[in-house]
């Protein structure tokens, strides 16, 4: 990194925020994020609250990139989204399509704890009766299957026609089997990684071991742009970029990466609109999605808006000592360059 900020520049523009979510979504009620003012403009540090410092590291080097680092140069000005819809009961399921304009592909949320599979199955179908045969279906679990479960859970999901299934088992390996089950029983559900890439040692296991059919990206998770583009460019499956419900700011991160890959590697809607997901965003003009896409474009901070959703001063002081930590865990390694 040709200018990277100190810590003290870090802390100087740093402030914290905690925004309500519309909808309990995985587990939380407050989404906290740490937004950045670089000289390339706003940024965002926002790991969930359980990472430990090694893995939010790698966030925090996401941020200053994105801060600090140009990015690289486009293929495309906007970005087609799909709505993401958590583990709400069917009948939520128009709602929550309402508050993504024109997408025509969904991510759904299955394997919910302390549901059954009869939930995930009536919101699947909620979500496919709602946009249609033409609409694109895709369930992500976040490994929360096992083997066993995933296959049982694919074939009663396979009628709605899915377009993938992201993160079903939380290994590689049960990956790699489940895919070969599915393959011997005719069921033809593609298998998408995503905590198998963003969350592992060695991100290029998955595609070793031919686990998946293709990726899921997230800029933060993977260290910033330049190094997802590295992790995809070796993996050699098509991507799909994706958040960590994000503010604006973050949500920018991910459209800047999308942009840059070539279009044989895109493989379809990209998971960027989750701002809708929340209760209100630090942007002047909130990355919400119109005709189902968003355009490329780093937002104007509102700082009324940063002011209203500023996180209590116990909760600033703890992500303020979180990035004290994540920033000497860069080291010896060093920053990204």
């Amino acid at each position: 990194m040709a200018t990277a900020p100190t810590l003290s520049e870090l802390l100087d523009t740093a402030r914290v925020v905690s925004i309500p979510t519309r909808t309990r979504f995985r587990g939380i009620s407050e989404r906290e994020a740490v937004i950045f003012t670089g000289p390339q403009g706003a940024s965002e540090f926002s790991p969930f609250l359980e990472y430990d410092d090694a893995e939010s590291a790698r966030w925090l080097a996401a941020a200053m990139e994105f801060g600090w680092e140009r990015p690289p140069l486009p293929h495309r000005k906007a970005i087609a989204v799909n709505a993401t819809v958590p583990a709400v009961p069917a009948g939520a399921v128009p709602e929550i399509l309402a508050r993504f304009p024109g997408c025509r592909t969904a991510k759904v949320k299955v394997a919910e704890r302390g549901q059954a599979l009869a939930d995930d199955v009536a919101r699947v179908q909620a979500v496919r009766e709602a946009l249609g045969p033409d609409g694109a279906v895709r369930v992500d679990a976040n490994g929360g299957w096992t083997v066993a479960e995933a296959f049982a859970a694919l074939a009663r999901l396979a009628p709605f026609g899915l377009e993938y299934a992201e993160q079903p088992c939380a290994s590689v390996a049960e990956l790699a089997e489940l895919r070969t089950l599915l393959a011997s029983a005719g069921i033809a559900v593609r298998i998408a990684a995503d905590e198998s890439v963003r969350k592992a040692e060695d991100p290029l296991a998955v595609a070793r071991a031919g686990a998946a059919d293709l990726i899921v990206a997230k800029a933060q998770p993977l260290g910033g742009i330049a190094g997802a583009l590295r992790i995809i460019k070796e993996a050699r499956l098509p991507v799909i970029v994706s958040s960590a419900l994000d503010t604006s700011v973050g949500i920018s991160m991910g459209l800047h990466l999308a942009a840059a890959l070539p279009n044989h590697l895109l493989a379809g809607a990209c998971g960027l609109g989750t701002v809708a997901l929340l209760e209100g965003d630090v942007a002047v003009a909130p990355l919400i999605p119109v005709d189902g896409k968003l355009p490329l474009t780093r937002p104007t901070l509102d700082s009324a808006a940063i002011d209203r959703f500023a996180a209590p001063p116990e909760r600033t002081r703890w992500w303020r000592d979180r990035i004290e930590r994540c920033y000497e865990a860069l080291d010896p390694v060093g920053l990204p360059s």
